[in-house]
């Protein structure tokens, strides 16, 4: 208990003294996992719309294939990433693998499906309100969707969050993608896990807060998204 007291003090006194090494590490973290949520956001909202909308060959397919791999395991599309982006692999040429860029394409390639869904369900939703309306005005599939999305933009928010709060906390993929290098490409959930294992506990835990601290602001701007949509109803 005395040893994880003494830990737990040191790193809350590298949090608050901005320790170099510490704020690299949740620096690299943010730039990856919000570069990532941008990227799955501009896929995922237009393609989970499009599905709950527009009526196309395949379409319980793709709704079907999206849930699924919403539960895909995370070194699975590590693994995936990293036969795509070795050197025998098709985009092996471009030498991504084992830099951030491969942690970003990762976490994009796991958030797209989670973004996607949720958006499919809120138009969904939201369809029961406005298909008539759209319908009788003559919206074209762009326009509708453009207008779907619009007036769920603070639920989709909250799906955006979700989407961030997942990619925040994952380790496997890039894990496998990013190889948890130095100065390069060590990031919150890989260093924990490394710095755990060779016994430097303050950093862990520092890092560990930091993650929890990010979790619960996640969550809380969930809930106030939430709040402001149902008001605004």
């Amino acid at each position: 208990m005395h040893d994880f007291s003494q830990a737990l003090t040191v790193a809350v006194t590298m949090i608050l003294s901005l320790d170099e090494g510490l704020m690299r590490i949740i620096g690299l973290s943010l730039r990856v996992s919000l570069t990532a949520v941008a990227a799955a956001t501009l896929i995922g909202l237009p393609l989970g719309a499009a599905v709950a909308d527009l009526r196309f060959p395949g379409r319980q397919a793709v709704s079907v294939a999206l849930n699924t791999m919403m539960g895909l395991p995370p070194v699975v599309v590590g693994l995936v990433v990293y036969l795509m982006l070795s050197r025998s692999g098709p985009f092996g040429v471009l030498g991504l693998l084992f830099t951030p860029t491969a942690m970003i394409i990762a976490q994009t390639v796991m958030i797209v499906p989670i973004v996607a869904s949720l958006a499919r369900q809120t138009v969904e939703d939201l369809l029961v309100e406005y298909d008539d309306l759209l319908r009788v005005t003559g919206a074209g599939p762009l326009r509708r969707l453009a207008t779907l999305l619009s007036e769920a933009r603070w639920s989709l928010v909250t799906t955006v969050l979700a989407g961030f709060g997942r990619a925040s906390a994952e380790v496997g993929a890039v894990m496998i993608v990013g190889g948890n290098i130095e100065h390069a490409t060590r990031v919150m959930t890989t260093a924990i896990a490394l710095e755990t294992s060779k016994g430097d506990l303050p950093t862990a835990l520092g890092l560990g807060i930091v993650l929890m601290t990010l979790s619960l602001a996640i969550n809380l701007a969930a809930s106030l998204m939430k709040e402001t949509a149902r008001l605004q109803q």
